[in-house]
């Protein structure tokens, strides 16, 4: 007879240590992104590191520390950034770790695929009464690596939400469940500042009454999200759900009522952010958690009417080109998903893909609107996906212009400082007036 789940819960209930055992050199690794990084597991693999060489380790930005990073480490641990965090940058960019660029949506393809995966290390809720645990704040890539890793190793944490969706798996994907109680990693809100707010009076400006939105985090989101309070029905479907966020569900401003798909639904793929956003996403069926492979497939996206699509970018070029994932030569964080939710709303019925922008950096001394990008960096996207651009001086829309015309619409939104020296470059480059 079969045993029951709590049965073969019990005789896969190990330490951290005994589950990380398994780890054997050579193997690939994938840790848990985000605000669900399973911090007793990540330990538990650095105590192995004096065993094992040539472990490549493979996640997308991980919060806390990423100690198999350290340069001491090296002989014993590789790091694979599918998408850059604060945490592993340095390594990055030393030389010490590797970075992949790609499509957020095409990560769970991967693992089947060109990444395939020895263990998997994730953080659970507790199992249900009929053995599902839920991955909680962390479904994105999260279920499908370990739906496709040999060895799944789960730590158990009771202050893990469990979150519905497409969010659960069941005992019996599980081969370790390491029980362990600490608090989940938060995300606290960046204040956003004046330029911030100037910005987001902007793009909430071209958000209509019953849009559906995705934006990120950070001060820019913020100050969208704080210029937004005049509006109505509005509706989410996003790679991330924040703070931010649900400050406009708890006002009634988000209420899904006018989505076309997934009505009433918050559709999203991670949450980061504070333990009171935590509590609100336990057990709520507003929130629906799904991989990265469906929020961020273009052609779903586009099922949503009047798609707005928020990200930013850290320099854009007189032609329309966005570097959005290193400065020149320097990587800094990833391609993610914006690729993916600006060709999304673009298909949108009524949706507008935005890239939002401070006008300058280095507190003013540089120009992010710039007559060419720096040698080495990189276009996240293209200048023939860029529609609305949008700094503290304005929104342009670059789709269907010229090249002439865009030059023309981007200088006049840069700072004031710098648009004698642009119109002299576009003037040179692009033969405008």
């Amino acid at each position: 007879m079969p045993r029951s789940w709590p049965e073969e819960a019990r005789s896969k209930t190990v330490s951290a240590e005994a589950a990380l055992s398994r780890l054997q050199s050579g193997q690939r690794v994938y840790i848990q992104g985000g605000c669900a990084t399973p911090q007793a597991l990540v330990r538990a693999l650095v105590a192995r590191a004096a065993d094992v060489r040539g472990v490549e380790i493979v996640h997308l930005h991980t919060e806390g520390p990423a100690p198999y990073t350290h340069p001491d480490l090296s002989a014993s641990f590789r790091h694979n950034a599918l998408f850059i965090g604060k945490n592993t940058r340095e390594a990055v960019n030393a030389g010490r770790a590797d970075y992949t660029p790609v499509f957020l949506s095409e990560i769970p393809g991967l693992f089947s695929d060109t990444l395939p995966l020895d263990l998997a290390l994730v953080q659970v809720s507790p199992p249900d009464a009929n053995g599902f645990c839920s991955l909680g704040i962390s479904v994105d890539v999260a279920k499908p690596a370990a739906e496709a890793a040999t060895t799944v190793i789960a730590q158990v944490n009771p202050l893990m939400p469990r979150t519905h969706g497409d969010s659960f798996l069941h005992v019996s994907q599980i081969d370790c469940l390491v029980p362990a109680e600490e608090p989940l990693l938060e995300f606290e809100p960046q204040a956003a500042d004046e330029t911030a707010h100037q910005i987001g009076a902007h793009v909430a400006a071209l958000i209509e009454d019953g849009s559906c939105l995705q934006m990120g985090i950070g001060a820019i989101p913020n100050g969208v999200l704080a210029a937004l309070h005049g509006h109505r029905h509005l509706g989410i479907h996003t790679e991330m759900f924040s703070d931010g966020l649900l400050e406009l569900v708890e006002q009634g401003i988000v209420d899904n009522q006018a989505k076309n798909y997934h009505r009433g639904k918050v559709v999203t793929s991670f949450i980061m952010g504070t333990r009171r956003l935590y509590d609100f996403v336990h057990d709520n069926p507003m929130i629906e958690m799904h991989l990265v492979s469906f929020t961020n497939d273009p052609v779903i996206i586009a099922r949503n009417e009047k798609m707005v699509a928020i990200n930013s970018a850290i320099e854009i070029d007189l032609t329309g080109q966005v570097c959005a994932d290193s400065i020149g030569h320097v990587f800094y964080s990833g391609i993610g998903g914006q690729t993916d939710f600006v060709r999304g709303a673009a298909m949108s019925r009524g949706g507008k893909p935005i890239i939002a922008l401070p006008s300058t950096a280095a507190s003013g001394a540089v120009s992010r609107i710039v007559p060419e990008l720096k040698p080495g960096a990189g276009v996240v996207t293209s200048r023939g996906d860029v529609h609305w651009v949008v700094t503290e001086y304005g929104a342009v829309n670059l789709h269907g212009k010229t090249v002439r015309q865009r030059a023309e619409a981007l200088i006049s939104i840069a700072h004031p400082a710098f648009r004698e020296e642009l119109a002299a470059a576009a003037r040179r480059l692009y033969h405008t007036d």
